[in-house]
């Protein structure tokens, strides 16, 4: 009896055991799984330091998903301002990063954005995105800068961080109820008001050059008040 006791005692401390490791292996697991997942400025917390190799990486990765969430909006959206000049603003700042890449011999990561996209389902969902994007953007500076750095560095991360600072004011200027939110046919002042207006302006500026038909009967009316 005492014997069947042990074992029975055994028999449960051993399946506790496994099924404690079986836990514990699910715990790991999916923490792997969230980190790969995660990209740019997901990766970046206040509770770390982080190398240089890191942060090239993690500045790159985050200015690159910035663009490639732009750029869809634009294209799938058809939006122009603010969206046009941001995402040129992106393109610069890809460019000032990857000089830093070439300068500490950090090998430029593969441009994977675009597989940590979602397109927004409303104007205001994709302002919003990007009020997001510039938010997490400016904290991933900002924890990189509350290191000491080189110099060149450093400097990047300031210029970028407020490049950023301008972008976010901007989508909360267009959120707010700004003039900024318009559509790609205006981004290059295609459009540069309602039609008739514009024909207004013409006829105006004919008939004070007394070319329109207003500007004809101008001259025969300053005529006849002439032989009166």
């Amino acid at each position: 009896m005492k014997q069947s006791l042990i074992n029975n005692k055994t028999t449960a401390l051993f399946f506790s055991l496994i099924i404690g490791l079986l836990l514990v292996g699910s715990s790991f697991g999916t923490m792997a799984l969230a980190g790969e997942d995660q990209y740019g400025a997901e990766n970046v917390n206040a509770e770390q330091t982080y190398t240089i190799e890191e942060m090239l990486n993690y500045a790159i990765e985050d200015e690159y998903k910035a663009r490639a969430e732009y750029e869809l909006i634009i294209e799938e959206m058809d939006r122009g301002r603010p969206f046009t000049n941001i995402v040129k603003a992106e393109e610069t700042h890809i460019a000032m990063l990857t000089s830093l890449f070439a300068k500490y011999g950090v090998e430029l990561p593969a441009d994977n954005a675009f597989e940590h996209t979602v397109l927004p389902n409303s104007i205001d969902s994709a302002l919003e995105t990007g009020v997001k994007a510039e938010i997490d953007n400016i904290a991933m500076y900002e924890q990189f800068l509350s290191q000491d750095l080189p110099e060149d560095i450093e400097d990047t991360c300031i210029r970028l961080k407020n490049g950023s600072q301008n972008h976010l004011e901007a989508f909360q200027r267009v959120l707010s109820g700004g003039n900024q939110n318009v559509g790609r046919g205006e981004k290059s002042g295609e459009n540069r008001g309602p039609m008739k207006d514009r024909n207004k302006g013409t006829m105006n500026d004919e008939n004070r050059n007394g070319k329109g038909p207003h500007g004809q009967l101008n001259r025969e009316n300053n005529r006849k008040d002439g032989r009166n």
